[in-house]
């Protein structure tokens, strides 16, 4: 563990290899399970497919927990909303329209410990940039969450309501609310509390030709994957296997936060 020089507690990922996505038995499981998942989970299991190895060569540090208000807001008092250099071609230009409007965003709550949600991915990304990071690749992120064993859940591979905060919530809580639901490298809330943007675009077959060795996501596309559930969700999409499905890149609402990966 570390605080880097903004101020913000990291956890260390060694490199190594998992299993991502899920096997047959594991979506029969879910299929079966009782009460079942929603409709519109079952549509996007087949996108878990096929469960496949992957290496991550290169070990990093990714933050501990969602990144805060309090850590978002000192982004914003150092202009980085000014700093074209923070910027992608897409995000600056995202920036300069009229359908951004006022940034930040408000969000229900701008408690300093609350994690900073109603963020675009462009957003998130300068952000990113700003600490010297990057936001987690997929297969980063899931390996964080899951780690060498592929756990179901960051804690396990039982479901576990009192370890995150999922089903019956009504708001996000506190960063770290629920430490007991800690990844096996000490990250916290990768299940719930608010889902996390990360790097790759969605593609629902990508797992068919994804490379073994720091997969990257595909090259293009509309919509940018999210993972690890959100409060007031269900334990299907509370898995760190669970892709979501729907936002583009200049889409946000107050279920959506991230966290950074640096080198």
């Amino acid at each position: 563990m570390r605080t880097d020089s903004f101020g913000i507690v990291q956890v260390w990922v060694p490199h190594g290899t998992f299993r991502m996505g899920s096997t047959d038995a594991e979506l029969a499981a879910i299929h079966s399970a009782t009460p079942p998942p929603p409709p519109w989970v079952v549509g996007e299991l087949s996108s878990e497919q096929p469960a496949h190895d992957v290496t991550i060569t290169r070990g990093f540090w990714i933050d501990r927990d969602e990144v805060t208000n309090q850590a978002f807001q000192a982004f914003i008092d150092a202009a980085g909303y000014a700093d074209r250099a923070l910027w992608s071609e897409a995000g600056w230009s995202w920036l300069q329209s009229a359908v951004s409007g006022t940034v930040p965003r408000p969000c229900s709550s701008l408690a300093a410990d609350q994690p900073r949600a109603c963020i675009t991915w462009f957003e998130a990304e300068a952000y990113a940039r700003w600490r010297g990071g990057k936001l987690p690749s997929e297969a980063e992120w899931e390996y964080a969450a899951r780690g060498p064993a592929s756990r179901l859940y960051p804690w396990g591979d039982a479901w576990d309501p009192a370890r995150c905060n999922v089903e019956g919530s009504v708001a996000a809580t506190a960063v770290g609310s629920y430490p007991a639901g800690a990844s096996w490298v000490g990250a916290r809330d990768l299940a719930g509390n608010v889902m996390e943007w990360v790097a790759d675009w969605l593609d629902p077959g990508y797992y068919a030709t994804s490379p073994a060795i720091d997969p990257a996501g595909p090259a293009s596309g509309t919509k940018k994957v999210e993972k690890g559930g959100w409060w007031g969700s269900n334990q299907f999409v509370a898995r760190g296997a669970y892709r979501h499905f729907e936002d583009p890149p200049d889409y946000q609402d107050h279920h959506i936060g991230f966290r950074i990966v640096t080198p």
